[in-house]
C-alpha cells in the first residue's frame, strides 16, 4: 500500500499567465505557494476476491472491471496514460473542498501519479510529477487548465514559476530569512466564501478575451517581478498586500465571471476592517478570500467577516510526498 500527500496552493501573482494562449506567445511567470491543507490518496493492488477488478473511491464509489469503465477523468486517464490493467484500489481524502480555487484537482492528480509511480516501485522527480499531470488534466483529459498548480503541488514552498513559450517551466524557490517567511505566513487569512464553481467556466471567458486583455496580463505578469522584491528586499512587508489589491482589480478586470456583488462585498467589509489587500483564489467567481492582514487587524477582520468560514494555514514547504509505503506489496491481480 501507498499513501502519498499533496499540498494545495495559494497564488499571489501572475495567474492568468500560466495558460498556453497565452505563455506560448508572451512567456508567463507566477509567484505561488504551497499550503499545508492536504490531498491524501491511497493506492494498493486489490486482491483478486471480488466481483469487481478495481475500486476508486472518492465522492461516489466505482467498481469497475477495467480502466476505460472509471468515470472520474483524472483517474481513468492516469492509469491509461501509464498503461495499468491490473486490479486496484484507489482512495481519495482532502483537507479542503474541490472547485475552491485552491488547486486541488491538480493536487488530485499530481498525488495519484506519484502513488501509482511508487507502486510500481519507480521514481520521479518533482518536475517530472508536475510535468505529467500538465499532459494528463491538459491533453488527456481536455480540462482548460494553467500550468502553474501541478507544479506547486509537486514542488510546495514559495516559488517564482516561469513559462516559457516552447512549454518549458522553470522554478525558483524564494529565499526568504525564517523571521520575514514567518512575517509573510502570519500576515495571510484565508475565508471560505460558501461559493464553489467550475473553473473551466471562468477560464473559458477569461481565454476568450486573451487577445483583448494584453496590457492587463503583462501588467499582471509584471506584479510578479514586483512582488520578489517586495518579499526579499526587506522593506514595509504590508507593500506585498498592497500589490495584491493592484493585481485583484486588473484580474476582476479580465472576465465578468471572475467576481460577483456578493464577492466584491466580502472583499470590501474585509478592507473596511482592516485588510491592506487581497484576492479570490484560482480562477474566480467562488471559492476562497485570500486577504493580507497585520496581525493586530486580523481580530477585526474575522469578526467582520465572522458569518465566513476561517480556514487556518500554514506554508507547506516539501510539496509531494510519500508518507507511507508498504516494503511487500501484494502482487497485482492478473
Amino acid at each position: 500500500m501507498i499513501i502519498s500527500r499533496t499540498p494545495y496552493r495559494v497564488s499571489f501573482f501572475g495567474g492568468g499567465t500560466d495558460y498556453p494562449a497565452w505563455y506560448r506567445e508572451h512567456g508567463g511567470a507566477v509567484l505561488a505557494a504551497g499550503i499545508a491543507r492536504y490531498c491524501y490518496i491511497t493506492c494498493r493492488w486489490l486482491p483478486p476476491f471480488f466481483a469487481h477488478k478495481s475500486r476508486i473511491v472518492y465522492s461516489i464509489i466505482e467498481d469497475v472491471m477495467k480502466a476505460e469503465e472509471i468515470q472520474h477523468p483524472a483517474v481513468r486517464e492516469s492509469l491509461l496514460h501509464l498503461g495499468i490493467r491490473e486490479g486496484i484500489e484507489i482512495h481519495h481524502d482532502g483537507d479542503l473542498p474541490k472547485m475552491t480555487g485552491l488547486g486541488t484537482s491538480s493536487s488530485f492528480t499530481v498525488g495519484l501519479l506519484h502513488a501509482l509511480h511508487a507502486l510500481r516501485g519507480e521514481f520521479r522527480s518533482k518536475m517530472q510529477l508536475a510535468t505529467e499531470a500538465i499532459h494528463v488534466e491538459r491533453d488527456r483529459c481536455g480540462d482548460r487548465v494553467g500550468s502553474q498548480d501541478q507544479v506547486s503541488a509537486a514542488f510546495g514552498g514559495l516559488n517564482h514559476i516561469r513559462f516559457a513559450p516552447d512549454d518549458a517551466l522553470s522554478v525558483e524557490p524564494v529565499p526568504l530569512p525564517a523571521a520575514r517567511m514567518a512575517q509573510l505566513q502570519d500576515s495571510l487569512l484565508l475565508f471560505f466564501t460558501g461559493f464553489s464553481r467550475y473553473s473551466s467556466e471562468v477560464v473559458a471567458e477569461q481565454l476568450q478575451n486573451v487577445p483583448q486583455k494584453g496590457k492587463e496580463l503583462s501588467e499582471m505578469a509584471a506584479m510578479v517581478g514586483q512582488g520578489l522584491h517586495l518579499l526579499t528586499g526587506g522593506g514595509d512587508l504590508a507593500d506585498f498586500g498592497r500589490l495584491l489589491h493592484e493585481g485583484w482589480r486588473l484580474k476582476r478586470s479580465l472576465s465578468s465571471r471572475v467576481s460577483t456583488p456578493e464577492i466584491d462585498a466580502m472583499y470590501e467589509t474585509a478592507r473596511k476592517a482592516g485588510a491592506i489587500g487581497g484576492k479570490i483564489t484560482g480562477a474566480g467567481g467562488g471559492g476562497f478570500l485570500l486577504l493580507y492582514v497585520e496581525p493586530e487587524r486580523q481580530p477585526a477582520v474575522r469578526k467582520a467577516l465572522s458569518r465566513l468560514l476561517h480556514v487556518p494555514f500554514d506554508l507547506d514547504h516539501s510539496g509531494s510526498q510519500i508518507i507511507f509505503s508498504n516494503p511487500t506489496p501484494l502482487e497485482p491481480a492478473p
